[in-house]
């Protein structure tokens, strides 16, 4: 527990010495100014690696060169220091100054002539208060680490972008948040065959981005194992309403798009449950619309699935998303479709490619969103 004094009167800081050492406080600095305050405040932070040792800190307001509340507001506008209680000791009667150096960031005040019980009172509830104040900053601390490697762990589950002679499959990817609601998922199944997957858990935040996690380790397996769209998805809805009836979270369910590209056959497989409706360009003249056709999954224990397959002689590009996007572009979900639906049918430079969402939206409507929000381009 340390302490720091500041008074000019050397009687003053003696008399406060004194009774803190009585009262069993063994770490304490006098300083008989607002610099020499400052400079012990410096050397403190630098012997202790960048954090403040000190617990409380005893001002006087009527200080030569720099007063007590000027001193307050430097404590307090300093990011190091900032947690620091001051109590301010002062012989001034006028209200209006006291006001002022509470409002400077002072946590208390104490009268002159010093009285003792009233003086350990008014540190007691100060360092009280501090210990709070550590003990909410270290678990915030600990809080922004957990969820900075939750993170991380999920970014990790994201794909990377394919570019080969067959297909080009690139994103954009922009959550609100550190902890995100959308995923995706690509794989090459074999020599010809590449799966892609986007859903959208419903929500936001840590349990929606928990579900996803778990989800995404599932679609991972289910992959590899059945390939199959109708069967891919109907797996991804077991699992969801397993996990429902274990942890009771009825009100969660995802809306997602799964593509199967056979670059051999020249065909792509897809389902869409209850996801914004998917684009694909043929050939370069027809434009389809991968519509809903199913709902989304974990709404029903039961779910029937209608998978669409379309071929194509020449080409194809694919364009999906999450509604996130469609709400960016416009409130009015028949504008927002409408200018989508022309950016299924864009010729994309390579350059473009790479960042899909900026050609779709503008920089200012990205960053005014509140909503997750990805792109998944695919052409081959």
């Amino acid at each position: 527990m340390s302490i720091l004094v500041v008074d000019d009167n050397k009687v003053n800081l003696f008399v406060i010495e004194t009774i803190l050492k009585q009262a069993g406080y063994r770490s304490i600095k006098l300083a008989k100014s607002a610099n020499e305050m400052i400079h012990i405040l410096e050397e403190d932070l630098s012997k202790n690696h960048g954090r403040s040792s000190f617990n409380l800190i005893l001002l006087d307001i009527m200080m030569p060169e720099i007063d007590g509340i000027e001193a307050c507001r430097r404590i307090t506008a300093t990011e190091e220091y900032k947690d620091i209680p001051v109590i301010f000791v002062t012989a001034l009667g006028d209200t209006h100054k006291l006001a002022e150096a509470l409002d400077a960031g002072g946590s208390d005040y104490l009268m002159k002539p010093i009285n003792k019980v009233e003086l350990l009172a008014r540190i007691r509830a100060a360092l009280r208060l501090k210990e709070e104040k550590d003990w909410h900053k270290n678990q915030d601390e600990k809080i922004s680490y957990e969820l900075d490697l939750a993170t991380k762990v999920q970014r990790s589950l994201l794909s990377e972008p394919i570019l080969n002679n067959q297909i080009k499959i690139t994103r954009s990817y922009k959550p609100s948040s550190n902890l995100a609601g959308d995923m995706y998922y690509w794989q090459q199944i074999d020599q010809d065959r590449y799966a892609i997957f986007m859903f959208d858990m419903m929500g936001h935040g840590i349990p929606a981005s928990l579900v996803c996690m778990y989800i995404s380790s599932i679609l991972r397996e289910a992959v590899r194992n059945v390939v199959d769209p109708e069967k891919v998805i109907l797996e991804l809805n077991r699992c969801m309403t397993l996990l429902e009836e274990k942890t009771k979270l009825t009100s969660y369910y995802l809306t997602g798009i799964y593509l199967l590209v056979d670059t051999k056959s020249k065909t792509i497989e897809y389902v869409n449950a209850g996801h914004p409706p998917g684009y694909l360009y043929i050939d370069g003249k027809d434009l389809i619309e991968m519509g809903q056709r199913n709902t989304a999954i974990g709404f029903f224990e039961e779910m029937h699935i209608n998978k669409i397959t379309i071929p194509y002689t020449d080409s194809f590009q694919a364009l999906i998303y999450t509604d996130g996007v469609a709400e960016a572009i416009d409130n009015d979900e028949t504008k927002a479709l409408a200018h989508l639906r022309e950016i299924g049918k864009y010729q994309w430079s390579e350059k473009e490619a790479v960042a899909p969402l900026n050609v779709i939206l503008p920089e200012e409507k990205q960053a005014n969103q509140h909503d997750d929000m990805c792109v998944i381009l695919v052409r081959g």
